[in-house]
């Protein structure tokens, strides 16, 4: 069994966000398997933008070393979150660089090749998006993904990293319920 960690990344705390009941069925399927599970839902904590290299080298504030340590704690990261203007949202962006401090996310001296302290861990990125995701895929690349997979997840040692990615999701009913069975059933495998 694994311990997996939910990271809803989407901003509003408003429950009707359909990335949130995503992040729950996901983690549903996880526990009905067995897997421990933790979650950070970053729309609730409260925590200032870095402005400045020795922020980011100084000591995390009191909520993102809360975070720091369910992320140390778990096996695998469960990432969740909308599409916007082609990105992350800025609050994910902003808490994953709040998050992967030096001493914690990379060695001391920096950035470099194997130098990841979050080593064992794997993760999956759950995207959603108004567009198709064939089109996002294809068209754009998945370039917000790949970058996030590439520049953030690889560079402090997370991998495998798997990707999700729901497309249309102003679409149908049968639509979510699919995407929230598929959710249920990856939280269940674990991965």
């Amino acid at each position: 069994m694994k311990r997996i960690v939910l990271i809803d990344g989407h901003p509003d705390p408003d429950p009707a966000r359909f990335i949130h009941a995503l992040a729950a069925s996901y983690g549903e399927g996880a526990h009905a398997a067995g897997h421990e599970v933790r979650r950070i839902e970053l729309a609730t904590l409260d925590f200032p933008l870095l402005r400045s290299r020795a922020a980011w080298e100084g000591a995390a504030p009191p909520v993102i070393a809360g975070a720091q340590e369910t992320i140390g704690w778990a096996d695998h990261l469960a990432i969740f979150y909308p599409l916007w203007l082609g990105d992350m949202p800025a609050l994910l962006k902003a808490f994953l660089e709040q998050a992967m401090r030096p001493g914690f996310a990379i060695g001391a001296g920096g950035a470099g090749l194997n130098n990841g302290l979050l080593r064992g861990k794997s993760a999956r990125l759950v995207v959603t998006m108004g567009m198709p995701a064939f089109f996002y895929r294809f068209y754009f690349g998945a370039h917000s993904v790949k970058s996030f997979e590439r520049n953030i997840l690889k560079l402090v040692g997370v991998k495998p990293v798997r990707h999700t990615l729901i497309g249309g999701v102003e679409g149908s009913a049968e639509d979510r319920e699919s995407a929230l069975d598929d959710l249920f059933k990856l939280g269940q495998a674990g991965c």
